[in-house]
């Protein structure tokens, strides 16, 4: 899987070189652009059933196709089941070593589809090599917990405004599936954002 990412990091770059004429932007949402976002994430899965942060990065290149639509391919991480905020404060351990402790990397297609001059919608999915940790029952039905990994798939839409043609914030939902031996750690994330095109 690692190899699958790196490919599609190369296949991403050598896109961003097509000659410039394609990559102008009527409405600046074409380019480069990196964003974060941070949220509450949330399992229902079994002993994994709750509420936690997650937080993620990612980057990428957008292609300006009408001056209201742009898209593109992105990269990141995120990490969505183990930590603590309000820990951050008392003293105790931020990253919670009892939860799913679910992270990965993500690579897919985006799109930022402006619906008016500074509001906007957007729209992800790609794929996603998680690693994490679930309960599965061991010998004599003991419960066992262990380190699972797989690639499997994201998918999420947001909403937001475009405060100039580098900047916005936007409110996101995902979800991220994360599947293996009868262990379910999908998540799902609300989430803020904020990204910057150059």
């Amino acid at each position: 899987m690692k190899k699958t990412l790196i490919a599609l990091a190369f296949a991403a770059a050598g896109l961003a070189a097509i000659p410039s004429a394609f990559a102008q932007s009527a409405n600046g949402n074409g380019g480069w652009f990196v964003n974060g976002n941070v949220g509450r994430t949330s399992i229902d899965k079994g002993p994994y059933d709750g509420h936690d942060t997650g937080y993620g990065i990612n980057g990428g290149y957008r292609w300006t196709v009408t001056p209201s639509v742009a898209l593109g391919v992105e990269a990141g991480y995120n990490d969505l089941g183990n930590i603590n905020a309000k820990n951050i404060f008392n003293g105790d351990r931020v990253v919670d070593r009892g939860k799913s402790q679910l992270h990965g990397w993500t690579a897919g297609v985006n799109g930022h589809f402006n619906i008016d001059p500074k509001w906007y919608i957007s729209a992800r999915g790609g794929i996603y090599d998680w690693k994490g940790h679930g309960m599965e029952s061991g010998s004599d039905n003991n419960i066992v917990r262990r380190g699972i990994d797989k690639t499997s798939w994201y998918a999420g839409a947001g909403v937001g405004y475009d405060f100039t043609n580098n900047v916005s914030l936007g409110i996101n939902y995902d979800y991220y599936n994360a599947k293996k031996n009868n262990v379910d750690l999908s998540t799902d994330m609300v989430s803020v954002s904020a990204e910057y095109r150059f």
